[in-house]
């Protein structure tokens, strides 16, 4: 990861795993990802459409056959959930 994205992650309030998700479900890359998952966060709505987007990145990941990564998947969206409870 870069250093000036590790910047940027450590003064958002998203974790690089939940970014990484972002940018997975949303093909794009890490900063644009970022940005966008910081835009959500702060809309009304934003918070319930990250946790979609990580759920959605978990069932596609079951899809592929990827255990691994849907496991790692469904931690993401534990902490999410638990740090963010207006993504309920």
């Amino acid at each position: 990861m870069l250093a000036g994205l590790q910047d940027c992650i450590s003064q958002s309030e998203l974790t690089e795993e939940e970014i990484e998700a972002i940018a997975e479900h949303e093909h794009l890359p890490e900063m644009a990802a970022l940005e966008y998952g910081n835009y959500l966060l702060h809309r009304p709505d934003g918070p319930p459409a990250i946790k979609k987007i990580i759920f959605e990145d978990i069932e596609a990941a079951k899809r592929r056959g990827d255990r691994d990564h849907a496991l790692a998947l469904k931690l993401v969206l534990r902490r999410f959930v638990q740090e963010h409870p207006d993504a309920q």
